[in-house]
């Protein structure tokens, strides 16, 4: 049976992900691949990343979880959010299979359970448990497929609540669940994320832990997520952190789902930190 591989954010650097595919396919030519989100923006070629993958995802060899800058070309294209400096979204927004592509890409789940792995984006709160993300996940993606999405981009931007509450209703409730999915890093142990910090593990405001720090509801299930360059790559019994830094100039890296054999390509910077 083929392996699959988690792939860490490739934010449109699709040069360096075709010679990634290329290099696991050596010896896995049928593997199959799941990639961690931010599959666009900042690098080079986001329209060929955004290609590449979708094509495999048709092809029945590849899925991927919906990351921030997913979702912030989902909110260009459609007007509610202004182009950033650092943007590299054009050529998708100039292409001629443009909405095609884009109603793919909304169509992506916000997190994968698969063989006691959950893969999602960024971070989980420590009370939630593999199944119940799942659940959680599930109601963002509903809304995202559903006639109404353009509503929810709308309302998905804010800080708040920043706290996950069960009785949470409405789009506070499809906001935090967004922002923990694709946006954590730090929280605390009763659950308020921090959106200010995003350097490593000792820069944690006080009162605040790097999220899977925490005693967390999850931990009978390896969670994978990209989002924290500058954590690098981090095994662990249960976790697995996969975003190396590919546009900062660092590598791109995926990680075999059933032995935890490590594939990794150098990238060149196509962006400088801050």
């Amino acid at each position: 049976m083929a392996k699959t591989y988690f792939i860490g954010d490739i934010q449109g650097c699709a040069d360096q992900l075709q010679s990634l595919l290329n290099k696991i396919e050596l010896t896995e030519p049928d593997a199959q691949y799941l990639f961690a989100g931010d599959l666009v923006n900042r690098g080079p070629k986001s329209l060929s990343s955004l290609r590449l993958i979708r094509d495999l995802q048709i092809a029945g060899r590849a899925e991927s979880v919906l990351g921030n800058h997913d979702l912030h070309l989902l909110a260009v294209a459609n007007g509610i959010r202004k182009v950033h400096r650092s943007d590299t979204l054009d050529d998708i927004l100039q292409a001629p299979d443009r909405e095609e592509l884009l109603d793919w890409l909304r169509r992506r789940p916000m997190a994968i359970l698969l063989h006691q792995h959950l893969l999602i984006h960024a971070g989980i709160f420590p009370q939630w448990s593999a199944k119940h993300t799942m659940k959680l996940a599930h109601e963002v993606e509903t809304q995202l497929r559903s006639k109404d999405w353009i509503d929810l981009l709308h309302h998905m931007y804010g800080n708040t609540p920043a706290q996950w509450q069960d009785d949470l209703q409405g789009y506070d409730r499809l906001r935090c669940i967004i922002n923990a999915l694709t946006r954590m890093r730090f929280c605390s142990a009763d659950g308020v994320m921090d959106f200010d910090s995003k350097d490593g593990l000792d820069s944690a405001p006080q009162g605040f832990a790097p999220w899977f720090d925490l005693s967390r509801a999850s931990e009978k299930h390896t969670v994978v997520f990209g989002h924290w360059s500058t954590l690098g790559l981090i095994l662990r019994d249960n976790l697995i952190s996969l975003d190396t830094g590919c546009v900062w100039g660092g590598k791109l890296t995926a990680v075999a789902l059933e032995d935890r054999q490590i594939m990794q390509i150098d990238c060149p910077q196509q962006q400088k930190p801050g």
